[in-house]
C-alpha cells in the first residue's frame, strides 16, 4: 500500500493512517458512532467494522480508537487496505457541511502522539489551530500565543511548537511523559473546548523568520534557492511536520554550495535530526539538484 503508512500513537487504542491526497483542508472532524457521520462518506464504512469506536479525519490522516474485542496487530493491515481502496476510487472523504450553529458545535478532542524526539510529545486536536507554524523556547517569546503562554506555566514544559492543529510540547528532562500527559492534554483541549485564543497570527507577522516564508521574499531568491524551497516544502516538511515538527529554509551560499536550514518542534534537538539533515535530505537536495557538492547544516542541530 504505497499511498497509506500506519503509524503508533501514544495511546495503544488509536493508530493513525496517514493517507496521500486525502485532501482534508481547514479543519478536523471526529465521529464517535456512525449517526455522527453523515458528513463523511469514509467514516460511515469504517463504522462498519465492529471494532471501530472513534474516527478522527484531519488533513492527510485518518485515526482510529478501537473497542478492545481486537488487537491492533491483527487487524491494521486490513483497515488500511480499506482506506487505501475507498481513496483509490475517487470516494469522498468529507462532503459539504452546512453551516454549524455554535450550540452544535461539536467537543474538543485532544490525543497524544509520540515523536522520533523522546523529549516531545504531540497533541493532535479534531480542530485547526493555526495557519501559521510558531515556535516558542519561552514564555517571552510567546506573546503571540496565549495558549503557550499558559502551557508555560505548567513546570514541565519547556518548549512549545504549534503548526496546524496540533501543538508540539517540549518537556524538560526532570519529568516523564507518564507523569504529566494527561495533564497537559487536558489543559489544551479545556483551553481551546473554553474559546481561548491559541494563536494571534497578526502578532506573528512581523518575525524574522515569517518574513523570510512570505512569498514576497521566494520571489528575491536565486533559481536554485527556489529549487530548495520547492524541495522542501513538497518532500521533506510533510513528513517532518507528521513527526510534530518542521523544517524552514533559511538560506543557500552558492560558493561553498551549503543549505542552511531552521529545524522546529519535535525535529528541534531531536537525537536523529542528523542523520535526517545528512542521510535524507542532504541526499535528496544532491539527487534532485544534480549537484554532489550540496550540504546541508541545521542552524539549531
Amino acid at each position: 500500500m504505497e499511498n497509506v503508512t500506519i503509524k503508533t500513537t501514544q495511546s495503544p487504542a488509536i493508530l493513525k493512517f496517514e493517507v496521500k491526497n486525502l485532501a482534508v483542508k481547514g479543519k478536523g472532524y471526529e465521529f464517535r458512532n456512525i449517526d455522527e457521520a453523515t458528513s463523511s462518506p469514509l467514516a460511515r464504512q469504517l463504522f462498519y467494522l465492529p471494532f471501530v469506536k472513534t474516527v478522527y479525519i484531519s488533513q492527510n490522516f485518518v485515526a482510529i480508537e478501537r473497542y478492545n474485542i481486537v488487537e491492533w496487530d491483527d487487524v491494521q493491515e486490513a483497515v488500511a487496505e480499506q482506506i487505501d481502496a475507498f481513496v483509490a476510487k475517487g470516494g469522498t472523504v468529507i462532503e459539504e457541511e452546512e453551516e454549524v450553529k455554535p450550540w452544535e458545535k461539536k467537543a474538543t478532542t485532544i490525543y497524544g502522539e509520540t515523536t522520533p524526539n523522546p523529549a516531545v510529545l504531540k497533541f493532535v486536536a479534531n480542530s485547526r489551530l493555526t495557519g501559521v507554524a510558531c515556535e516558542f523556547h519561552n514564555i517571552d517569546q510567546a506573546k503571540a500565543s496565549p495558549l503557550a503562554q499558559e502551557l508555560f506555566k505548567i513546570p514541565s514544559v519547556k518548549e512549545v511548537f504549534i503548526d496546524e492543529n496540533y501543538v508540539s510540547v517540549t518537556k524538560y528532562e526532570a519529568y516523564d511523559w507518564n507523569d504529566i500527559t494527561v495533564e497537559i492534554r487536558s489543559f489544551i483541549r479545556d483551553f481551546i473546548q473554553n474559546g481561548g485564543t491559541v494563536v494571534d497570527e497578526s502578532l506573528l507577522a512581523q518575525s524574522e523568520k515569517t518574513q523570510k516564508q512570505k512569498i514576497e521574499h521566494f520571489d528575491t531568491l536565486d533559481t536554485t534557492s527556489q529549487q530548495i524551497v520547492n524541495i522542501l516544502e513538497e518532500y521533506v516538511k510533510p513528513a517532518v511536520q507528521a513527526d510534530g515538527g518542521n523544517i524552514l529554509f533559511d538560506s543557500y551560499d552558492p560558493a561553498d554550495k551549503r543549505v542552511k536550514v531552521i529545524l522546529q518542534g519535535a525535529c528541534s534537538g531531536c537525537p536523529s535530526s542528523t542523520f535526517t539533515l545528512k542521510s535524507g535530505i542532504e541526499n535528496m537536495l544532491k539527487d534532485m539538484l544534480k549537484d554532489e557538492q550540496i550540504r546541508v547544516e541545521a542552524l539549531n542541530a
